[in-house]
Order: C-alpha cells, then sequence, then structure tokens
C-alpha cells in the first residue's frame, strides 16, 4: 500500500513537470541530499535495532562514505548548490544494513534489522512525499480561504499580527533561533523517539506505540485537509512573502518567484480588515498548507510523547513546542485558528492509535468520536461563520479555546485511566512482643 501510494504521487508529479518522491530519494543515492541532518536522524532511528559495536562501525562507515563523497565532489569541481554536504553516507549505511539483514540473517533478527531500515525509510519518504502534496496543492487547489481564516482570526485578536511584529523586533537573533527551531522540528522528534526506542536492541522487540508512528500518521492524513481547505497563510496572503521564499521553493527550485498575489501588503503592521470574505485565486507555486497547522500538530505530539520521559527530555518537549508555535506565527505562516485546529487533530490521531493498540472501549470510541466532530466543527465555522466569529470575538474566540480545552481534558482523562498504577506497599504488621 504504502509503494502505491508513493507511485501514485510520483505519477502526479511528473504530471507537474516536477520529480516524485522516489526520484528524489534515489538522487540522494549519489547527489548532494537536501537534508543531510534528516538522512543522519534516520539512520540513527534505524541503528535502535543494532548492537553497540554494530551503531560504532555504522556511525564511522556513513561519516568515511561523506567524506569519500566530499573528496571526489572537490576534486570535480561539483557544486552542492541547494544540497548539503553530508547525508550520502547515512543513506548508504542504511540500505547497506537492508542488504545484511537479507543476505546474512534469518528469522527474527533478519526481521528486526528490516523493522529498523523500514522506520528509517518511512521518516525520508515522508519528507518526500510532504514536498510532493506541497507541489499537488499549488497546483489543484487555484483559489485560496485566507480571507475567510484572517476574518476568523479576529475572534483571537489576530496572533499572527502581533507575533510577526515581535520577532520582527528581535531582529536576526529572533529570526534565526526561531528559524532553527522550526525547520530541525523532525530531529527534535527523533531524539524523543530514540528515548521510547531505546530498549529495542535488547528487548529485539518494537513498543507498541511510540511517536514515529503518530508523526508518520499525522503527514499521511494532513495534507488531505490542505486539499480541502486550501489557505497560504498571512505571510502571503497579506504580505510580500519575499523573506520566505527561498523556504518555499525547496521542492520546486526550477520555478522562479511569481507576481504577488496579496490582498495588500498589511501583514504584520495593519490588522485585516473585518469584510465579507470570498475564495481568492493565488499563484501556482505557494503551497496551500496551512489548515491545519502540521508543525503545530507535530511540535504537540513531541510533547505529549515526552511527558513519560526524564526531566531534561519533559523540558525539551515543551520548549520545543512554544518554540514552533512562536515560529509558525511570528513567520507568518498560520492563522491562529490554523495552531488551534492543529492542536486537535493531533489529540484526536493520537487517541485513534492508542485505541487501536489498547482497545476499543466506550472511553477511547467517544474521545476519538468528539475529537472528530471539534475539528470538523472548527474547519465549518471558518468558513461558514468567520464573519460572525469576527464581530463577536468576546464570545467566539472563548469558544474556540473552550473547545480545544475540552478535547485536551477529554485526552488527560482517558489516558489516564490506562496508565500503570502502582499501589503504595503495605507496611508490615508489628509482631505482638513475647510475654
Amino acid at each position: 500500500m504504502t509503494l502505491g501510494f508513493l507511485v501514485a504521487l510520483e505519477f502526479a508529479a511528473r504530471h507537474y513537470g516536477q520529480s516524485g518522491p522516489i526520484t528524489n530519494q534515489v538522487r540522494e543515492v549519489v547527489f548532494a541530499p537536501k537534508s543531510g541532518g534528516l538522512l543522519y536522524a534516520a539512520m540513527a532511528l534505524m541503528m535502535v535495532v543494532l548492537t553497540w559495536r554494530e551503531r560504532f562501525v555504522a556511525v564511522g562507515a556513513a561519516i568515511g562514505i561523506d567524506l569519500a563523497f566530499l573528496v571526489v565532489r572537490w576534486a570535480a569541481g561539483i557544486e552542492t548548490t541547494g544540497g548539503h554536504p553530508f547525508g550520502n553516507g547515512a543513506l548508504w549505511v542504511i540500505l547497506g544494513t537492508a542488504v545484511v539483514a537479507v543476505s546474512r540473517r534469518t528469522g527474527r533478527e533478519r526481521v528486526l534489522l528490516l523493522k529498523g531500515v523500514g522506520l528509517a525509510l518511512l521518516l525520508m519518504a515522508g519528507r518526500k512525499t510532504g514536498d510532493t502534496w506541497l507541489l499537488i496543492t499549488s497546483k489543484t487547489r487555484l483559489t485560496v480561504l485566507d480571507q475567510y481564516v484572517a476574518t476568523a482570526d479576529h475572534a483571537l485578536g489576530n496572533p499572527s499580527w502581533l507575533a510577526g511584529r515581535i520577532v520582527t523586533a528581535t531582529g536576526s537573533i529572533g529570526f534565526n533561533f526561531l528559524d532553527f527551531v522550526y525547520g530541525n522540528l523532525a530531529v527534535a522528534a527523533v531524539i524523543a523517539a530514540l528515548y521510547q526506542l531505546r530498549h529495542v536492541a535488547v528487548e529485539r522487540r518494537f513498543p507498541r506505540h511510540h511517536l514515529v508512528r503518530t508523526f508518520l500518521v499525522i503527514g499521511l492524513v494532513g495534507p488531505v485537509f490542505y486539499m480541502i481547505f486550501p489557505v497560504v497563510g498571512p505571510i502571503f496572503a497579506y504580505g510580500t512573502g519575499a523573506e520566505h521564499w527561498a523556504e518555499v521553493s525547496l521542492w520546486a527550485p526550477d520555478m522562479p518567484p511569481s507576481e504577488p498575489w496579496a490582498v495588500a501588503d498589511l501583514w504584520p503592521g495593519t490588522l485585516p480588515p473585518v469584510a465579507t470574505p470570498y475564495p481568492m485565486p493565488f499563484d501556482g507555486i505557494t503551497p496551500r498548507n496551512c489548515m491545519p497547522s502540521l508543525h503545530t500538530a507535530w511540535a504537540t505530539a513531541i510533547f505529549i510523547h515526552t511527558r513519560k520521559g526524564p526531566r531534561v527530555l519533559r523540558f525539551a518537549g515543551t520548549f520545543w513546542l512554544v518554540a514552533t508555535l512562536a515560529a509558525t506565527l511570528g513567520f507568518g505562516w498560520h492563522y491562529g485558528v490554523d495552531l488551534i485546529a492543529g492542536v486537535v487533530f493531533t489529540l484526536t490521531i493520537e487517541a485513534a492509535l492508542r485505541a487501536y493498540d489498547q482497545g476499543w472501549d466506550r472511553a477511547w470510541l467517544w474521545l476519538v468520536a468528539y475529537g472528530a466532530t471539534v475539528f470538523a466543527a472548527l474547519l465549518l465555522s471558518f468558513r461558514f461563520l468567520p464573519l460572525a466569529m469576527a464581530e463577536y470575538p468576546w464570545v467566539s474566540g472563548p469558544l474556540l479555546l473552550l473547545a480545544m480545552t475540552s478535547v485536551i481534558h477529554g485526552f488527560v482523562r482517558t489516558t489516564a485511566r490506562w496508565e500503570p498504577r502502582t499501589a503504595p506497599a503495605r507496611r508490615p504488621e508489628p509482631r505482638p512482643e513475647p510475654i
């Protein structure tokens, strides 16, 4: 099924004159990869099935291969423009581990190695399919609903405009810091996942539920709503978008920037007016990837899965969530209501995955149904009630926050029922003194 999905995306990308996820991944075997850090993060995930000796060999081999590629490119005068100088070695080690599993291992050992390789390849495929989805949304959704979302965002006080002014005031220091956090979300997820999977090499099996599963399902299901509710974000719909064009064109490097299609140059200096919204045409390059905010969804998933870790991991999960929310708003990538929808979306996905593992009892079934209902109600209200929400912000704003909070409360309460409880040790009864 996964292979068929990737092949379908490959054909869809080819239809629009771009290479698809399979081609892009195969190219990185030899050519400079777009994300070397992600390839090494994927290799780190794969290494949870290896012994410590095998891990040292894998890391040494990856670094050695990367150095060899660097020397060859330097000698041949090959530029790595648009790519990273490292990362090929990690991909070679992952593929080499698959060859070793098939040719040199049998039984459970082979299955375990192939599961580790599959986990790494799925993480990389998730990134490539995401890039292809961005292309498809920009080519198939010729109109966007930003005016609806921006109008509804008045209910929350237009947080993207406020955060944008704060980030602008911090200058290059604040911008570069948030940009680093925003761009390395997948690496943060791998760090959290490595803690969850730290016993795989000893127990020789994967746990039932871990962060990587949630990440992949979010990335698979989320783009469907990009097609249903296409939104480009305030920096593009109400600004020039020039500051972020390099990031937008990563998946389409051969496409030149288009003429500005914004309603007006308002972000972040001037709030958008409250007026009757309508679908507006937009260019065929900018991704329609705002509703819901998947960066918020992934950061929320990291936060959830780090709650049972040590203090430093819990702190890191909280920090990454807060910093990601600040970046999504401060860079003008998302509206405030995108973030609310992203939180509800994540909790619903997480509840469904836990229910699948633990059994679909009534509590889990109600939680998943309730989360899906709230998520659908949010999208419908943003589409059909934005003007009423903007005219009565003191009513609609608290209602939006209450809807999100109710899903959070339901998730925490339902999850607590399944947490293992340790009964306090009983103190021994004192023996009577002999007479």
